[in-house]
Formats: C-alpha cells, sequence, structure tokens
C-alpha cells in the first residue's frame, strides 16, 4: 500500500472523506460516507481545499491554501502526477493499489513476456505497474488529454521507452477492431465507468454493453490466457465483488480453469475504519 506521507485517507463522515495526497489534504464527496461518524472533527478545518459537487458531474474546488497546478506522488517504483480536475478527480485511486500489486505479480511469475490490454486504462497506473514488471502493454481510453497524463507518468517512472502502446480509443470499437486484425492478448484489464462517452460520440452504458466486451476479450486471450481483472468504481455494480465476480463466474471458460476470486475495494482510515470504495473480480491461470 501507500506510505502514509504518500497516500492517507485521514477520515470519513457524512458523505464526504478527508485524504492527503502528499503535502495536500483534501475534502472530497464520498457516498459510502453516507452515515458515518467523523472521528476527527477538528482535521477537517484545515483541509488546503474542498470539492464541492454542483448539479451533474462537475464541481468546484475552494482553496483554504495555494495548491500547486501539478505535484506527484509515488507508490513503489512509479510516479503519479496529480493535480485538481474539474470532476473533484485528483489522477489517481489509491483503492486500486493492491490491484496493481496483483497484476505485477502475474507479470512476474510468468514464464514467459505477457501482452497485457489495459481498457479504460485512466492515467496508467496499472499499465505502468504490468510494464514495470516486464510486460508489453497496449493501453486505451477514450480521452486524449487523459491518455497524455499516463504518459506523463510513464516518463516520470522511468518507463518512457518501455514497450507500451497508446491509444486513443472507445474501448469496445478497439477491441472488435483487434479481434478483426487477428490480435491477441495474454491478459486483460477492464475499469469500466457505470456511463461514458468515446472519442467520436460512442456511448457506453456497463449494463448493456460489458457482456458483450467481455465475450470479445475472451475471444482476444482464447489462445494464451493468463489474468484478467474487472473492476468498478461507481454505479451498483461497484458495490458488490461477488456480482463481479459472478459476472466473470457466467463465462464457462474462467468459471471451470483457474482461480476466480472477488474482491470489495476499501481505504483505511488513520482510526482504521474502512469506507468501501468500489468492487473487484480477478482470474488468473
Amino acid at each position: 500500500m501507500f506510505a502514509p506521507e504518500t497516500y492517507q485517507l485521514l477520515d470519513f463522515g457524512s458523505g464526504r472523506k478527508l485524504e492527503r495526497f502528499g503535502r495536500y489534504v483534501f475534502d472530497r464527496p464520498a457516498p459510502a460516507a453516507d452515515g458515518a461518524h467523523r472521528r476527527q472533527a477538528e482535521r477537517w478545518s484545515r483541509a488546503d481545499a474542498r470539492y464541492q459537487r454542483d448539479a451533474g458531474n462537475a464541481g468546484r474546488w475552494s482553496c483554504a491554501t495555494p495548491v500547486d497546478e501539478v505535484w506527484s506522488v509515488r507508490h513503489r517504483e512509479l510516479t503519479f502526477e496529480l493535480k485538481l480536475t474539474e470532476f473533484g478527480q485528483l489522477g489517481l485511486f489509491p483503492e486500486q493499489a493492491e490491484n496493481w500489486d496483483w497484476i505485477a505479480r502475474q507479470v512476474r511469475d510468468a514464464d514467459r513476456p505477457l501482452k497485457v490490454l489495459n481498457l479504460f486504462a485512466y492515467t496508467g497506473a496499472s499499465t505502468l505497474s504490468a510494464a514495470a514488471a516486464g510486460a508489453e502493454v497496449v493501453h486505451v481510453d477514450a480521452a486524449a488529454n487523459v491518455v497524455a497524463w499516463a504518459r506523463r507518468n510513464a516518463e516520470a517512472s522511468g518507463l518512457a521507452e518501455a514497450p507500451i502502446r497508446w491509444i486513443t480509443e472507445d474501448a469496445s470499437k478497439f477491441v472488435r477492431r483487434e479481434l478483426k486484425r487477428g490480435n491477441h492478448y495474454d491478459a486483460v484489464i477492464l475499469d469500466p465507468p457505470s456511463y461514458g462517452h468515446g472519442p467520436r460520440g460512442e456511448t457506453w452504458k456497463l449494463e448493456e454493453q460489458l457482456g458483450e466486451l467481455l465475450a470479445n476479450c475472451l475471444e482476444l486471450t482464447a489462445r494464451s490466457r493468463r489474468f484478467m481483472l474487472l473492476t468498478c468504481h461507481s454505479g451498483e455494480w461497484a458495490q458488490s465483488a461477488s456480482l463481479l465476480k459472478f459476472i466473470l463466474a457466467e463465462e464457462p471458460k474462467l468459471r471451470e480453469t483457474g482461480k476466480l476470486s472477488g474482491h470489495d475495494l476499501y481505504l483505511v482510515s488513520a482510526a482504521k475504519e474502512r469506507l468501501h470504495c468500489g468492487a473487484a473480480a480477478r482470474w488468473s491461470l
């Protein structure tokens, strides 16, 4: 996990969370914290910045102290650029750290170099974890500015020359094209949103399109599948790891071979209390 000076969940409650990212402390919304009791009331007033969501997905930051336009934090050998965004994100989901370490172990423990496809890849933490462990990675995200952000993270982590292909494309469309090209992968990582848009206006709806995407990913990895990781952070599907595990278990090729497990994603506060942040399902050979 993270060193406390790099990242720490300080407290949560009343629908919000108080976190340290490097030298800054932020007060941000956390729907899973509804009904929870704040343990350290005095610390909230000392937050460097607070994000308040407006109508819709966007919102605004209120800064009590100046916050750098860009700063960075480290996880093991990787470096990540952080910044305030209009949607309240900072460029990193620390609850995923356990999955990054799992990805790295799968790559290192394989008997050969692996080719990994990372879909909805955001700022590249999973991509860099796989590449640092020795994998060839194809990184796919629909937002060009986010792909550029991931490339900066690769450079900061000493992986500018690593075998990573950076693709700005709709995930479903890219996978269908890869099948037509006859390309194959050893592993797939997916972290789909509940709803989203591709670079050419394509609409993504998780409950309607995940089944087809998973089936295509299974076909892409049919020759030499080593692992798959499916995670969700928002919506109904993020509430239960058993649901995500069930979705993968519906596929006989995953249910009848290898190891399949479900994991709820948590952050642990300074008071050792857990804040639920999503769900993950993992399959490995």
